[in-house]
């Protein structure tokens, strides 16, 4: 019972934040309105991510599942992009390095960031 209660709220918000991105006049995707909108009620402390433990447990127990629509759709569609795979690979390839490189030096920035606030902390208290 508990992880419906868990999955009730989850779904909740993003049911909150399709509402959101369909209201507003810009277009924007529904799923990442309601991760900020989750972001923003764990911010405010309004939800505490333990609240939600259980049900972020068995979502990434069973994240495998979630991916087969998408391998289906593929699959199905195969036709349609059987004369583009080739691009579709490269486009794959590059975005994956472009999305490393940018993840390492966000954490290689912000590492930086949080050493020299350090410093300033302990020369502070010194």
């Amino acid at each position: 019972m508990k992880i419906l209660k868990q999955a009730f709220v989850l779904f909740g918000i993003c049911l909150i934040g399709q509402i959101l991105a369909e209201l507003i006049p810009v277009p924007f995707p529904g799923s990442v309105m309601s991760m900020v909108l989750l972001f923003i009620l764990f911010i405010l402390d309004w939800i505490k991510p333990k609240a939600l433990k259980e049900v972020n447990a068995f979502l990434l127990e069973n994240m495998a599942f979630f991916f087969i629509p998408s391998g289906v759709g593929i699959i199905t569609q195969y036709d349609l992009i059987k004369n583009s795979v080739v691009q579709i690979l490269i486009i794959c390839i590059v975005s994956t390095v472009v999305t490393f490189a940018a993840t390492a030096y966000t954490v290689k920035f912000v590492m930086g960031v949080q050493s020299k606030a350090r410093k300033k902390r302990g020369g502070a208290e010194q």
